[in-house]
């Protein structure tokens, strides 16, 4: 599968990866330590051929993404669930551990960043709904954020991501749904 955008990564480990997945170009980020230099051919790369935005599932992937985001606000994102980036030891997680049919899934359902957008889910809603407060909130978040291939958020993350991503008010009701009849099982 060819990929026209750029792929963001942290390391090395994550471009062998993408690359036995997919046919596409990456850049490294090197950690979350990203350097102004490294932030500059991002921006050259998004300019030219767009970028998608692919960092691990754990705290440095997401402040990563946080930095480009701010930089590159209508940049691409695709996320992995932590549960398929989970190396054969279980001890560390990471898009190199994930298998090649995960990796292009995750691209293949990736989300466009708006740099305005519209407010089509409230913050009542997700009260309503039991994913800010509660004794199941974090649970309903994380089976969301999956469903969503939004990846896990707290309660103000998931409002955000929600507007970021225009999701749909459906689309939204459909995956809480799916959510509710899981938790019932």
């Amino acid at each position: 599968m060819k990929v026209k955008e750029v792929i963001i990564v942290e390391g090395k480990n994550d471009t062998l990866a993408v690359k036995r997945a997919l046919d596409a170009d990456t850049l490294e980020t090197n950690g979350s330590e990203i350097s102004e230099e490294t932030l500059i051919r991002i921006e050259l790369a998004w300019k030219r051929r767009g970028v998608i935005v692919f960092t691990d599932p754990d705290y440095p992937g997401t402040r990563i993404r946080q930095i480009i985001s701010e930089r590159l606000p209508s940049c691409k994102h695709a996320f992995l669930n932590k549960k398929r980036a989970i190396s054969s030891n279980g001890k560390k997680v990471g898009i190199e551990h994930a298998s090649i049919q995960d990796i292009q899934e995750a691209i293949l359902s990736v989300r466009e960043e708006f740099e305005t957008p519209e407010v089509l889910i409230e913050w009542e809603d997700l009260i309503a709904a039991g994913l800010v407060v509660g004794n199941r909130a974090k649970e309903r978040r994380k089976a969301l954020g999956e469903r969503l291939q939004m990846g896990y958020m707290n309660g103000k993350q998931l409002f955000k991501r929600l507007q970021m991503f225009q999701i749909s008010k459906e689309e939204f009701r459909q995956a809480l749904e799916e959510v509710l009849q899981e938790e019932e099982k």
